[in-house]
């Protein structure tokens, strides 16, 4: 059912799509026919003549045609193709001349898709595309195909699904190029014999199932964390070596660790502030209390200096 209400739409589509755009040329031809017929039978008081001018405005008017610039209209002859008319006026042969097909030459947009078809991996995707084509050969295009545009689209979705089959997921996700390309290669050869020549293909949309999605959200996650334990381990490893190197030096150097301790405890009431209770042989060590009194020292002359400058200012 499904398949069946997906062609009645491709065909509607299509025979809409076929629908010419027409010029009032024709009728003007049939009115101006007719009001110079009309004009002179009532002139000689003749019937016959306004008769005879409204059946030549009907041969006229259908004798006369107009082609957009775009189109190309097939011209059949008693049933055998004549020639291709257009652009522009033409003239055919009323009752005798037929024409069935007016194509377009444009370039033409087509969507198609493939709806849960199987990767070579067995996984159900449905895949959105968008084909963009133009009638190369008008004539092959009426007479070698019944319905070139309806069988142009199925010739896409068939080469689609045929695609899907052969290709792992991973491989259409990540390589989409590769795949308009094989698509573009494949419906263009088979609509070639129709006149019809393939621009290109481009895949919109890849949708696969939503637990796969959850799989595949969870596989990126855990590849991601397991990348930062390695990049944080790493890391941990050189400040391990840099701890080993500076412990190395610590030991060959008693005065390197006072002034190192001295640092981070500067450092730590420089930042926070408070008070630091330390054991008096630990500070009579380091001469900690000569230190802190020439940082203080210092800290005071910086405050005059600041004082003085605002007064002479």
């Amino acid at each position: 059912m499904k398949n069946n209400n997906e062609r009645s739409r491709m065909s509607k589509s299509a025979q809409n799509q076929r629908k010419p755009l027409r010029s009032a040329l024709p009728f003007a031809v049939f009115l101006v026919i007719v009001i110079i017929a009309a004009a002179l039978g009532l002139m000689h008081d003749n019937h016959w003549i306004i008769i005879v001018g409204f059946i030549l405005g009907l041969l006229g008017s259908q004798s006369v045609k107009v082609a957009q610039q775009w189109e190309k209209a097939i011209v059949l002859r008693l049933g055998k193709f004549h020639c291709l008319a257009g652009p522009g006026i033409f003239f055919t042969i009323p009752i005798i001349d037929t024409i069935p097909f007016w194509i377009d030459q444009r370039v033409i947009a087509t969507s198609f898709n493939a709806e849960q078809t199987l990767t070579k991996d067995n996984v159900p995707v449905d895949v959105d595309a968008v084909l963009f084509w133009m009638v190369w050969d008008p004539e092959k295009a009426a007479l070698e195909v019944e319905n070139y545009r309806e069988a142009v689209s199925w010739a896409a979705q068939t080469a689609l699904r045929d695609v899907i089959g052969r290709t792992m997921l991973s491989e259409m996700l990540a390589g989409r190029e590769n795949i308009d390309t094989e698509l573009q290669e494949m419906i263009d050869k088979r609509t070639v014999p129709w006149g019809v020549a393939v621009q290109s293909v481009e895949i919109r949309d890849v949708i696969i199932p939503e637990g796969l999605q959850d799989a595949m959200s969870r596989e990126a996650q855990a590849d991601r964390e397991r990348k930062a334990r390695i990049i944080l381990g790493s890391v941990e490893q050189e400040i391990a070596a840099s701890f080993v190197e500076a412990a190395k030096i610590y030991g060959d150097s008693s005065l390197a660790f006072q002034l190192r301790s001295l640092n981070v405890l500067y450092e730590s009431l420089k930042k926070q502030g408070g008070l630091v209770v330390i054991p008096s042989h630990l500070a009579d060590a380091a001469n900690l209390g000569a230190y802190l009194g020439i940082q203080a020292q210092l800290e005071k002359n910086k405050h005059v200096s600041k004082i003085t400058e605002e007064e002479e200012g």
